[in-house]
């Protein structure tokens, strides 16, 4: 108290820091923890001497550091996330395992991005103001009350004839014909994969995929024993047929798993005329192409390039889906269309989970009929084209000279090439230990070559903290680059 006294004949800039200093020292030492309030602003003037305005001025500072918010009628509580606001982070604090394997940095990008106090940069899952969470919650509600014997029973494959009569008339937007029948239901769009992957092929033989690819499609691979050639794609137009006619003629691949619209993690979309080359390259070397659309209905301008499987006359594509990007990823319901493997697909599926979750399966279906889909894709198109230009921007400000970004047509991702001296891996330790998480550019491929790369999920509202965010990374990355320099 005295100490404040001593003050009060300095500035009323400096008091006000100094108190906003304090309290914050308070708060990173654990006195007041994350959803806590702080004292309120009368209790503080009266304990420092100080007036109201200066108190007031103190805590403005610390909103602006995110170290505290204001709730209307509440007073000021300590943020969720004040690790962001550290100046660098301690390295020799850092505890690093003994050994980093690409799993294990999968299963810790994705158990950040459910872990409160974490800004969640790492896994591509939208956040919760981008799915509507109230309708699916009163279909949900009407399909357990008015129709429970149907929604608590089994539901076996092909799935909800309701629900896959709703797929089939979505799938004309991708230019896609497709009879309901021809439709079946998945646990989301991984299940669909492996099931694809399960019929197509056998342990030991050879797949393909883009380079950089999906992380999840490594693992699948990995554990069905399956051997993967990694074919360079462009972030402009998707997967190199050039690079892939010529691995074509050197090795019997047996498959192809590919995105043509909205790539994880580039974002490229392979041109209608290269998609038609890329048929025929199947065509001659008798190779199966399994399609992953999950970001389709996420690109900005619609009908502008279809689905591959679009173009398939041969029966060659088989198509995999889900609403995880566009509904959510928790209902865990996506879609397969496999032509003729169908019998194979619904036969694997019925001996192994039958088929999806019954309830949701109804409440999906519900939600489809009622025709607010459009909108709310509309809806989120918007959101995310906003987000990726601030994110982008963002990243254009605060990461060092040599930073490089993708500019997709749509969805939520962002693929960043750093200066190739900064190591992800360390990036992505550094990041966690300021309440960040990141996806490292090591786990979207078997090669080294994207160890100074890293996925940015932009499918997060665009505000002062996720700002804060990309600072804060920008700060790491710059320390990352002149400690290697």
């Amino acid at each position: 108290m005295v100490q404040y006294r001593e003050e009060a004949a300095m500035t009323n800039l400096l008091l006000y820091q100094r108190i906003a200093q304090q309290l914050a020292d308070d708060i990173r030492r654990g006195v007041y923890q994350p959803g806590e309030r702080v004292p309120s602003v009368r209790k503080m003037s009266a304990q420092l001497s100080v007036s109201h305005a200066t108190v007031l001025q103190a805590y403005a500072n610390l909103e602006d550091l995110g170290l505290i918010r204001a709730r209307p009628q509440s007073g000021f509580y300590v943020h969720q996330t004040p690790a962001l606001t550290a100046d660098t982070p301690d390295i020799a604090r850092v505890e690093r395992p003994g050994l980093v394997t690409r799993s294990s940095i999968i299963n810790q990008v994705l158990g950040e991005a459910r872990r409160e106090g974490v800004f969640p940069l790492g896994a591509a899952v939208p956040h919760v103001d981008y799915l509507p969470v109230r309708a699916l919650h009163q279909q949900l509600a009407k399909v357990t009350r008015f129709q429970s014997p149907r929604a608590f029973s089994y539901m076996f494959s092909p799935g909800f004839e309701p629900l896959r009569r709703q797929v089939a008339i979505r799938m004309r937007d991708a230019g896609v014909l497709v009879d309901p029948s021809e439709v079946v239901i998945t646990h989301g769009c991984v299940d669909a994969l492996q099931m694809s992957l399960r019929v197509l092929t056998r342990p030991g033989d050879l797949i393909a995929t883009e380079s950089p690819t999906y992380y999840g499609l490594l693992q699948l691979a990995d554990l069905l024993g399956l051997k993967v050639i990694e074919i360079p794609s462009d972030p402009t137009t998707g997967i190199s047929v050039e690079a892939l006619q010529l691995a074509a003629s050197q090795w019997p691949i047996k498959a192809l798993v590919l995105t043509a619209r909205l790539s994880n993690p580039l974002g490229g979309t392979i041109p209608e005329a290269r998609q038609k080359q890329l048929l025929r390259l199947a065509s001659d070397f008798d190779i199966q192409i399994i399609e992953d659309d999950i970001y389709g209905e996420l690109m900005f301008e619609q009908g502008r390039t279809k689905a591959l499987k679009a173009g398939d006359l041969e029966g060659r594509v088989v198509y995999c889906s889900s609403f995880s990007k566009t509904l959510s990823p928790g209902v865990r319901i996506g879609w397969i269309i496999a032509g003729k493997y169908q019998d194979e697909v619904q036969r694997l599926q019925m001996f192994t989970t039958h088929s999806a979750c019954s309830v949701t399966q109804m409440a999906v279906a519900a939600y489809l009929e009622n025709g607010g889909y459009d909108r709310h894709l509309r809806h989120i198109r918007q959101e995310y084209r906003k987000n990726l230009s601030a994110f982008q921007l963002a990243i254009q400000q605060y990461f060092p000279e040599g930073t490089q970004i993708t500019r997709p047509t749509g969805g939520f991702i962002l693929w960043v090439s750093l200066p190739a001296r900064v190591n992800t891996k360390d990036l992505h330790i550094s990041a966690l230990q300021q309440g960040i998480s990141i996806a490292p550019g090591l786990i979207f491929s078997n090669t080294e070559q994207f160890n100074h790369c890293v996925r940015i999920n932009c499918g997060i509202p665009w505000n002062r903290e996720a700002e804060r965010a990309l600072m804060t990374l920008g700060m790491l990355t710059t320390q990352l680059c002149q400690e290697a320099s």
